[in-house]
């Protein structure tokens, strides 16, 4: 059966393969699904992180605090 997934070689340190493998048991999943959802949380932070600093980068400038919420939504 095909699949729609990608495959990427990686390796990793015997501490992180036992780590990997305790958190796959404890879920009740196969070990490729738990780093695969662990590598999903890793991006989802990175992205915050830029956004994070985005958002302080544009703070910095003249800023225009809008108080009334029906005026934003105007």
């Amino acid at each position: 059966m095909a699949t729609t997934k990608e495959r990427i070689n990686i390796s990793i340190t015997k501490d992180m393969r036992k780590a990997l493998a305790g958190l796959a048991k404890r879920d009740q999943v196969p070990e490729a699904t738990k780093a695969a959802a662990l590598l999903d949380l890793a991006l989802e932070l990175e992205e915050d992180a830029y956004f994070e600093k985005v958002a302080t980068e544009r703070l910095k400038g003249k800023v225009r605090w809008v108080r009334d919420h029906d005026e934003i939504w105007k």
